[in-house]
């Protein structure tokens, strides 16, 4: 067993790349945004169809206790969860505040939210434009039309050619 994550180490057993990610992020969320991987991967079944594409939880701000400041033991108390959200769908997502809510508590477990603050701004990475391959010519061009002449679908074929110029046609 591993001391830091509770899993069952082995010398020869492959382990996957995400755990091995979330081991390293989760740390680092808890502690800039009070959020972990596992809800951020939830996101889409917590939102909803609804807002899952315009909407990602920022942070979670958990309130300091006065007790807790004092050195007594204190009891818990929900913190404010930030929802970055696009546009006008913002006014939509504020009526469904509660339900939100909600969801997001029985994700937890407990009542971890008592608050959502939405903030306006653009959820989804701008896509980036890449420049188109240059065509192939000449031995290159030969040797990808061999490679794609036994393929029967046309839909196929034309997919593995552009990808054979894309690849091919890489300046080195």
């Amino acid at each position: 067993m591993n001391a830091k994550t509770g899993r069952p180490q082995s010398r020869r057993g492959a382990v996957q790349i995400s755990e091995v990610a979330n081991d390293l992020i989760d740390p680092v969320l808890a502690r800039r945004a009070g959020i972990n991987t596992m809800l951020l991967g939830s996101w889409d079944e917590i939102a909803g169809s609804e807002f899952a594409e315009c909407t990602r939880p920022e942070r979670i701000a958990w309130p300091r206790r006065a007790s807790e400041m004092a050195g007594e033991g204190g009891g818990y108390q929900p913190g404010v969860l930030t929802i970055a959200c696009e546009g006008a769908r913002a006014l939509f997502l504020s009526h469904q505040q509660g339900e939100i809510i909600q969801r997001i508590n029985g994700f937890f477990g407990f009542p971890a939210i008592n608050q959502v603050r939405i903030v306006q701004k653009p959820v989804t990475p701008q896509a980036r434009h890449r420049a188109r391959p240059r065509p192939l010519t000449g031995d290159a061009a030969r040797h990808l039309d061999d490679l794609v002449g036994g393929i029967e679908g046309e839909a196929l074929k034309a997919a593995l050619k552009r990808l054979g110029t894309a690849v091919l046609g890489r300046r080195r």
